[in-house]
């Protein structure tokens, strides 16, 4: 890739601070940089606890878009799911209508603080508003032991999941997971999502036996191009993803999708659904259950709405320097 300079790069840098319309993961505000150049707009937001090498690939991504485009695209839309984060089995419904024609929901389970049965009423609740025709996967964020996540799956099995996304933090427990689960007759299948894009080799789910579904996220892996590199050597098939983005890194995820040669699942792409906000008008929500392939424009007045204050600014965009140093070591 070609690397602009650091004072190019901050010269088209805002920085926005945006409500959820309910914490997801313990996040409340989503914070993230976005990054204008030739082509348009990139999104910089690597979670606050990522180190550098980590937000550098972030960075990566980001001047993709916005330096050098993306891949041709395969199809015109791309189908999402609906997110459903670790809420009472009464908001169930009012978060589903956040995602009009979505067939397909993720449900946050294994939360911090809530039980088992907490999970088990959450995902009842979302069976119970999609109907029978309706397709479920849970996501537990890497929360479970193996012996945990074999109970719960065995308990939630009976509401016909699609898949499991990270129910153990590594790939050896997933592969252990994947073993136990046969034995138990548990259908349901493992997606590896965590140990595809926190890990230096993602390849080692598919060389373990690790999982049956591998979640791709464009930033965490370092673009699209770099992306599909991992699809393609991991031979399974793939779900992409989100990492609260707005609306500008969702097109980012939404190219990815389109760019697959195979897409046999629903995208986790819907997320711009759970901010209060956005950086563009023309928000990258689903209309019947899909996406349309497209870029994203930032609009002035919305940056300025949603601006964060003076001290996150500066953090932000020392943040965006000490990736691009990284990133140019890693480039040579």
């Amino acid at each position: 890739m070609t690397l602009p300079s650091l004072p190019e790069l901050l010269a088209g840098t805002r920085v926005v601070a945006v409500p959820m319309h309910v914490p997801f993961r313990g996040v409340r505000v989503r914070e993230v940089a976005v990054l204008r150049g030739p082509l348009g707009w990139g999104e910089f937001g690597p979670f606050l606890e990522y180190g550098p090498a980590e937000a550098a690939r972030w960075l990566a991504a980001g001047i993709e878009a916005a330096w050098e485009g993306w891949p041709d695209a395969v199809r015109g839309t791309v189908p999402v799911n609906a997110t459903v984060p670790a809420v009472a089995p009464d908001e169930v419904p009012g978060v589903l209508a956040r995602f009009p024609g979505c067939t397909t929901a993720k449900v946050k389970v294994a939360e911090r603080g809530q039980q088992p049965a907490d999970d088990v009423d959450r995902v009842a609740a979302v069976r119970s508003a999609l109907g029978r025709h309706g397709r479920i996967r849970v996501d537990a964020n890497g929360a479970w032991s193996v012996e945990d996540a074999a109970d719960a799956l065995g308990r939630l099995a009976r509401y016909d999941l699609e898949y499991a996304e990270q129910p153990c933090n590594t790939a050896l427990e997933l592969r252990d997971l994947r073993r136990l689960l046969s034995r138990r007759g548990v259908a349901v299948p493992v997606a590896a999502d965590e140990s595809i894009r926190k890990v230096s080799d993602p390849l080692r789910v598919r060389e373990l036996e690790a999982a049956d579904v591998v979640v791709v996220k464009v930033a965490p892996l370092g673009g699209v191009r770099a992306a599909l590199e991992v699809v393609e050597a991991c031979g399974l098939p793939a779900v992409v993803s989100s990492a609260l983005d707005s609306s500008i890194g969702i097109a980012a995820g939404v190219a990815l999708a389109a760019a697959l040669p195979d897409l046999p699942y629903a995208c986790g792409l819907g997320t711009a659904a759970l901010l209060a906000g956005d950086v563009a008008r023309d928000r990258m929500l689903p209309v019947d259950g899909s996406l349309a392939v497209r870029r994203i424009a930032a609009d002035e007045d919305l940056l300025d709405q949603w601006a964060a204050p003076p001290d996150r600014v500066e953090w932000w965009r020392e943040r965006v320097g000490t990736a691009h140093a990284h990133l140019a070591g890693a480039l040579g």
